[in-house]
């Protein structure tokens, strides 16, 4: 058997290499892996560029504020309202960075690395879904800015290739006439298909460990230990060979050359495009966008009536939300309470976007769970999902950055009110212990 599959083999090498055709599809395809890979390496040094600029701006304006404490300065000349021996200004000016730093398999795909934003400088007047961090782009609209990467390549045209390379197996000995001699010489003719196609998919998949050794270069994939390179392995062979059995069976049960091609071409529309976008029309009319309409109203119209309360009604929303500032200094001086409810109120519309944010990220929770349930008869989806996973480019990726988001801004809020309210005075000493709290903040969060 292992003598017959050799043979097989080698005379299907033969076939191949005087089969122009099939030489060019298969030199066409690594060349779109090989762009899509530099298009993803291209990504990953980008930002980690920008996450690095980032860190040193973050250097130099804590050194500039540091100079206004060493100095004896309140702030920027330009702007004498400051007074950074305020905890208002003195957290307003401590730069605060969060990063979602790229992981080097992002080289192999992009994912949704394009449609969110990776960097968002931390104030207690901020938000996970701030303009910066908006949506931009989705994956298949990137081709028509020749924005490919070795996802797409993988997922959409690789079921192409292999269609290209097995499309006249079986076919053509049926169109000539002479596949009742091959059943004659071969002793089963599902043993002779299966070599032949196993053959074309042992190519293909040759060319994709070429590629993917490729691409870890770029990126220094090997040398990151977090990088699943097992799974990524895993998953690059599970999906030649679903492709692959796939058009074996069309094969198998197949005739001529023509009638095969359709199908194997038909079978392919209908995983990669059609199953696809059914599902996701299906979910859209189950679970409509929501077009965060709750946030633009929590952010405009319910943030500005919030401001248009009166100050005792501000007050006791403040105390209940912390009530250790009832028996602040500043709770009994009715000279100073009123700025100081002012500089407090982004506590209060901190908690009203985050009742916004939970009901959108439930609504998207919901909707991926949907997608989810349709893998079984949708495993296009499924490839992409699972890869999006393994190069941490995942909705839920990001989802988990959202979040960490608003952990920090929660963690810059409750330094800052209670500050407030208690008159505290920073000087260089106190602002270094401002410092160090929001630094080991974000350092916990980004470790967990």
């Amino acid at each position: 058997m292992s003598a017959n599959f050799l043979s097989i083999f080698v005379y299907e090498w033969k076939h191949f290499i005087r089969t122009p055709f099939k030489v060019v599809a298969l030199l066409l395809f690594v060349i779109a892996g090989v762009y899509g890979l530099h298009n993803g390496a291209d990504l990953f040094h980008e930002q980690a560029g920008e996450i690095e600029k980032l860190r040193q701006k973050a250097f130099g304006e804590k050194a500039e504020l540091l100079g206004y404490y060493e100095k004896g300065e309140s702030g920027p000349a330009e702007r004498p309202w400051v007074d950074v021996a305020s905890p208002y200004w003195a957290i307003w000016y401590t730069p605060v960075y969060h990063f979602k730093s790229p992981d080097p398999a992002i080289v192999y795909n992009i994912g949704q690395s394009e449609q969110y934003g990776f960097y968002k400088r931390v104030t207690f007047w901020s938000s996970p879904y701030d303009a910066d961090m908006a949506e931009e782009i989705a994956n298949p609209e990137r081709l028509q800015f020749g924005r490919l990467d070795f996802g797409f390549v993988v997922i959409y045209l690789l079921p192409l290739l292999l269609l290209i390379l097995l499309y006249n197996i079986k076919g053509e000995e049926h169109d000539n006439g002479y596949i009742a001699i091959v059943e004659m010489q071969s002793r089963s003719i599902k043993t002779w298909l299966f070599a032949r196609v196993a053959f074309y998919a042992v190519v293909a998949f040759a060319s994709l460990m070429l590629m993917f050794l490729y691409g870890g270069v770029l990126t220094d994939v090997f040398a990151n230990t977090n990088v699943s390179i097992s799974g990524i392995v895993l998953l690059l062979l599970s999906y030649v060979l679903f492709w692959s059995i796939a058009y074996f069976f069309i094969l198998s049960y197949g005739r001529g050359t023509t009638a095969n091609t359709l199908m194997m071409a038909g079978v392919w529309l209908l995983l990669t495009f059609i199953v696809p976008a059914t599902v996701y029309q299906f979910v859209s009319i189950q679970k409509p966008a929501t077009l965060m309409t709750d946030l633009i109203d929590a952010k405009g119209d319910d943030r500005q009536q919030l401001f248009d309360q009166p100050d005792d009604t501000l007050r006791s929303m403040l105390f209940e939300r912390f009530p250790d500032i009832k028996n602040s200094p500043i709770a009994a001086d009715s000279t100073r309470i009123t700025r100081v409810l002012n500089r407090s109120v982004s506590s209060l519309a901190n908690e009203l976007l985050k009742e916004s944010i939970a009901r959108i990220e439930e609504a998207n929770h919901e909707r991926n769970t949907l997608i989810s349930l349709s893998y079984w008869f949708n495993p296009v989806s499924f490839f992409q999902d699972r890869f999006n996973s393994l190069t941490e480019t995942h909705y839920r990726d990001f989802a988990a950055y959202r979040s960490e988001l608003q952990t920090l801004i929660d963690q810059q809020i409750e330094l800052l009110v209670p500050e407030l309210w208690k008159d505290a005075k920073v000087n260089q000493e106190v602002w270094s212990g401002y410092n160090s709290r929001l630094q080991n903040a974000k350092h916990e969060k980004t470790k967990s």
